[in-house]
């Protein structure tokens, strides 16, 4: 059985969509699955068992990637062809089955839903990351022993991005004598890319507190890093989906995107949010989302402060 998997570019969408792969692996176990991606998402599927291709699809002019996913494509007759990607291509395969995700943006509804309605199924599952031996051993040799709180500082565009200094500040006070983490290990994830924009963060935190890993790992040695963690703070981000998939208590927080349709999933998780509300920080005239700065000043390290201080009483109350 030979099933296609299109899913998306970006980050956060992709540790997403691994609840729907999860439980299509669950239902065809024999199934050889092809994914399809964009580069950034592709490490994300390195080390599913069952996926036996990951084409990082560069994204090109005028639709030409999806001419080139169609020609690598075409020859193959497919059992199933999922398109999270709402394309046109799965029309212009052999296959028996098709599952395409419809755009619906006026729903006020949770990303994981609407693949749970995509499949027919009466429940979301969880989104699930992959991570063989050797990353997780990595994981081992770079987390060393004791409490370890995970910090998430910068996002995919400026407005997400809490300034760092409040980072600092909120993992001063969180690892602090009365803290919920005392003399924690602070751990700083991200991009190379990113790193400026933690600049804030890193400079504003006791260096010998600090574990600096923004820019040394590849998505799933982090995740593997964030499994072996306490607590994750961090921007609604790719990074936040992957440590609520990793299972460690998330807190993420939110400002000029939805947390209607990206907060982090499960139990383990909840969000904080600025005091302005969606509309009222994206309405305003000048608005970009590519030259905006952070949109995140209405947070205070305060309701940060409680939200990671009552997400963590709940979780640790219903692990006692």
């Amino acid at each position: 059985m030979k099933l296609l998997f299109i899913t998306s570019t970006r980050i956060g969408d992709a540790v997403l969509s691994t609840a729907l792969l999860s439980h299509l692996i669950e239902r065809y176990p024999e199934a050889e699955i092809t994914i399809a991606c964009g580069p950034a998402a592709a490490p994300l599927f390195a080390e599913i068992p069952q996926v036996t291709r990951v084409i990082a699809l560069e994204k090109r002019r005028i639709g030409m990637h999806w001419l080139v996913l169609w020609r690598q494509c075409w020859p193959i007759f497919w059992h199933l062809v999922v398109d999270l990607r709402a394309s046109a291509l799965s029309y212009f395969l052999m296959t028996r089955r098709r599952m395409v995700m419809r755009p619906n943006n006026g729903a006020v509804q949770h990303r994981l839903i609407s693949l749970a309605e995509l499949a027919r199924l009466p429940e979301p599952p969880a989104p699930r990351l992959w991570t063989g031996a050797a990353r997780q051993s990595e994981a081992r040799k770079l987390l060393p022993e004791g409490p370890a709180l995970a910090l998430g500082p910068t996002a995919n565009w400026r407005g997400k991005q809490w300034p760092g200094e409040n980072f600092a500040e909120l993992a001063r006070r969180l690892t602090a004598a009365d803290g919920i983490l005392p003399g924690a290990t602070i751990i700083l994830l991200g991009a190379a890319s990113e790193r400026s924009e933690a600049a804030a963060a890193i400079d504003s935190l006791p260096a010998g507190q600090v574990l600096d890993l923004i820019g040394k790992l590849d998505l799933l040695t982090a995740a593997a890093v964030l499994a072996r963690a306490d607590f994750y703070v961090g921007n609604d981000s790719g990074l936040m989906h992957i440590a609520a998939a990793a299972g460690v208590p998330t807190l993420g927080l939110f400002g000029p995107s939805r947390e209607e349709h990206y907060r982090p999933w499960g139990s383990h998780c909840d969000i904080v949010r600025t005091d302005l509300k969606y509309d009222q920080l994206v309405g305003g005239d000048g608005y970009d989302h590519k030259t905006t700065g952070s949109l995140m000043a209405s947070l205070t390290v305060e309701k940060a402060e409680n939200g990671a201080r009552e997400l963590w009483n709940r979780v640790s109350g219903s692990n006692s």
